[in-house]
This record gives C-alpha cells, structure tokens and sequence, in this order.
C-alpha cells in the first residue's frame, strides 16, 4: 500500500501539469475528444470528394455555388431553431445526425442503383449539402461541449479536445486513401455515415456521463435541466444576434475570418488550377495541403494552444490569427510562389483551427443555453456562409479588375487588423460576463413558477435585473 498511494497521488499532479485536468475531468474530456474525432473523420472521409466535383465546372462556379449555400443554411435556421425549441437537447441532436446519415444513404443508392442520373448538376447539389452538413454537425457538436463544461473548463481543454478532432481530420484523408479502391467511392458514404451513428452514441454517453456539469459553476447562466426542452421561437436565435452586443461581435468576427479565409481558398484553387488541368493531380495536391496543414495543427495544440489561452486570454487568442493572416498575405504578395502559399494556408488554418477555434468556442460557454443551440446555429452556419459569399464576390471582383494579390493585400490589412481589434474587445467582453452574479432562482407567486424564470440570465441587463429583484423582496424563495 505504501508503494502505490504515492503513484497514485502523482497522477492528478502529473496530468494537472501536462493537461490541465483534474481527475474527475479525464472521462468527459476525453469522451468529447472520441466524439469530435468521429465528427472529422466522417467530414475529412468526404472533403476531397466536394472539392473536385466543385471545381469540375470552373472557379467562377464555386462562387455561385457558396451563395447556393447560404441560402440553404438560412433556410434551414428556422427548422433547426423549431426541433431546438420543441424536442430535448439529445433528440433534437439524433434529429440533426440522423437527417444527415439519411442524406448520405441516400446519395450512396443514387451512386449504386441510378449512376447515369449523377451529373454535373448532381455534383453541385452534393457541393451545398457537403458545405451545409459540414456547419450544422460541427455547430452541434460545439454547442453540446459549451453546454456541458463551464467557461473556466471551455478554456482550459477545449483546445485538449480539438486534438481529438484533428486526429479525425489526418484519420479521415487516410482511411479514404485505403478504402475508395477495395470499397468503392460510393461506399465511402456510409463509412461516413457510420462514423456520425457513433459521434451520436458518444453524445448521449457524454451527457451522462457529465451530467448537468454547467450548474455547478455559480457563473453560468440561464440553466435549464436537461430534461426540460428550451422552448422558445424558432428565430430566436437570429433576433438574439441582433439585439446582444456580444452575440453580435461574435458574428462579426467569424464574418471578417471567413470573408478572409475565403481569398486564401480561391488563390489556393487558381494556384493548383494553374498547376494542372488533371482532376488526380489537383486532388493530390489539395490533399498534401490538408495533410500538412493537420500536422501543423496537431503540434499546435499540443503544445501551445491551452498555455495561450490560459495565460494571455481569450482576446489574445483571437487577434493571433488575423495578425498571422495579414503578415502572410504581405508575404505572399512580395514572394508570390506557390510555398509561400501552401506556408500562408496550413499557417491560417493551423492557428485557426488550433488557436482561434477553441477560443472562439469559450465565448459562448458565457450564454445562456438558448443562445448557446439557437443563435450558435445561426452565427455557425449563416454568417460563415455568408462570409465566404462576400469573400469570393470581393475576390472575384478584385481579380476582374486585375487587381490580383497586390489588391487583395491592400483590403486584407485593415480587415485584419479591424479583426485582431474585434478579438481582443470579445475576450475582455468574455471575462466580464462570467464575473457577473450569478442566475437569479426561481421565483414563486405572480413573477414566475417552475416554469417560468424571472430572469433568463443576468448578463442580459444588470441593473434592471436589480430592479426586478428590489420589486420582488417579499416574495418567497422556492
């Protein structure tokens, strides 16, 4: 006994000091990684495929086609918001992963049963539903992991979970390259599809094995059991964009990253246009970017994300990546060779996905749990979407008036640094909002029941929440 209690007692010491995590953390935590691990290899299965059948009718088309995009992703906001507000959080999260397992069966008869139907018109179809999927699977994923863990959690290991993401994202690519000949294309469709039935079993184990983690922290708000459905309108969320300041940054700064992001993807597809004409090359080529940029992410994450976050904050986080994106579209603008393109994207994309991204996630483990599934969706889906919409038409139109890189450098600097400014602003926002007081109870009588909170959450208006709780002295506290 005596040689194993001091093992013991190392442990937590041990993974406090590598990850950060307390022992009743490592089942969660790491149940979120296997969960998002799925989640990527289920996309990564099925990227390539999107982008070469995108590319099959020219550049000009991919640009139409992310305005097809956005317009499906709006539509399908309210229909999300409407499941969101009648059904409980894992039956709308089946609903979500199910329609889209659905979706791949689908287009996995359509490949077996009626090749000839599957043209051009096919690939594009594919094109928006990969894009819409894409969003909607990883919004949830996302939204589930801000629900259960608190803010202090979110910053500590969410970067620790991204690592299980990124393992999918080298995972999925490889297991393509191994299966697409033996199995077929087609069947790679319900790889996919197996691997979202497993996210989904892993998303009912997390909830209960982390049951209702976030009303253990006196700082979260608008804490509803997980029993109960939210409730709500399905345009809650858009309406809450619009009228919380905070929501509204965070909109703003996923527009201005993806307006951003969206002239590196174009001037990566005219760089391997340029390369070759033969759809294998292009998709070997793409496929060594995403390759590359995966490992750059992984070290990133292992290594420095969590003490990023964890010691400069959330707003230094948030401004590393449009600092890196001007400095490197000024690269790129005096060197203009294909390296320092592939350097500029795995950069971004590895900071983006390393840095930025379990950043930007923190910042809604400080809403309520409405905003939380509803505006998360609309500012997840819609406003990304529409951010590459603005970005290939800013593109496209810079590149017909011959503009070319110069151009664009000389409207990626101050969008950059507009970015970096709007960054820093959301993670002091962030850290004012969890030092706020905490939930008000319930109140009894005339203000409210058991099913009707006076207040959904503090942060909304402080000093007429005083106001309220002053009208309400003498009422009894349930």
């Amino acid at each position: 006994m005596s040689r194993t209690t001091p093992t013991a007692s190392r442990r937590p010491h041990l993974l406090k000091t590598l990850f950060n995590l307390r022992r009743e953390e490592i089942t969660p935590v790491l149940i979120a990684a296997l969960f998002f691990f799925c989640v990527l290899t289920a996309l990564m299965l099925l990227r390539p495929v999107r982008d070469v059948l995108g590319m099959e009718r020219g550049i000009e088309n991919i640009r139409w086609l992310f305005i097809g995009t956005a317009v499906v992703t709006l539509a399908v906001n309210p229909l999300f918001g409407w499941l969101v507000s009648r059904l409980k959080r894992l039956q709308f999260i089946g609903a979500t992963y199910g329609f889209f397992v659905l979706s791949l069966v689908a287009f996995w008869a359509m490949l077996m049963f009626a090749p000839a139907a599957v043209g051009q018109r096919s690939g594009q179809v594919f094109f928006v539903w990969f894009s819409v999927f894409n969003l909607f699977v990883t919004m949830v994923f996302w939204a589930l992991l801000a629900d259960r863990f608190t803010s202090d959690q979110g910053k500590r290991f969410f970067a620790l979970i991204s690592v299980g993401g990124t393992l999918g994202a080298i995972f999925g690519p490889w297991l393509t390259s191994q299966l697409a000949l033996p199995l077929g294309t087609p069947s790679l469709l319900l790889v996919a599809g197996g691997f979202l039935l497993l996210a989904l079993t892993l998303a009912w184990l997390l909830v209960r094995v982390a049951p209702d983690q976030a009303s253990a922290d006196t700082t979260t708000v608008g804490f509803i059991s997980e029993y109960e459905r939210i409730g709500g309108s399905a345009w809650a969320g858009l309406r809450a964009v619009f009228r919380s300041r905070y929501l509204t940054g965070i909109a703003g700064y996923i527009l201005l990253m993806t307006v951003l992001a969206t002239f590196i993807y174009f001037t990566r597809l005219q760089m391997v246009a340029a390369v070759s004409d033969n759809m294998d090359v292009r998709a070997e080529i793409l496929g060594n970017i995403d390759m590359w940029t995966q490992v750059a992410v992984l070290v990133l994450q292992l290594t420095l994300t969590g003490k990023i976050i964890q010691r400069y904050g959330l707003g230094v986080a948030l401004a590393i990546l449009p600092v890196a994106t001007a400095l490197g579209f000024i690269g790129l603008a005096i060197y203009g060779s294909f390296l320092v393109l592939i350097l500029l994207e795995a950069t971004t994309r590895a900071l983006q996905r390393g840095v930025t991204r379990p950043a930007r996630e923190a910042l809604f483990t400080a809403v309520d749990r409405e905003d939380k599934y509803k505006a998360k969706a609309f500012v997840d889906t819609f406003i990304y979407r529409a951010g590459d919409v603005v970005g290939a038409q800013t593109e496209g139109a810079l590149g017909r008036l011959g503009l070319a890189i110069g151009g664009l450098v000389s409207v990626v600097v101050p969008l950059a640094l507009g970015w970096a400014a709007l960054g820093f602003w959301l993670g002091r926002t962030q850290a004012g909002r969890v030092a706020l007081p905490p939930t008000i109870p319930v109140l009894s009588g005339e203000y409210g029941g058991l099913d009707q909170p006076i207040e959904k959450s503090v942060s909304s208006s402080v000093p007429e929440t005083r106001a309220r709780v002053a009208q309400t002295q003498a009422k009894p506290w349930l």
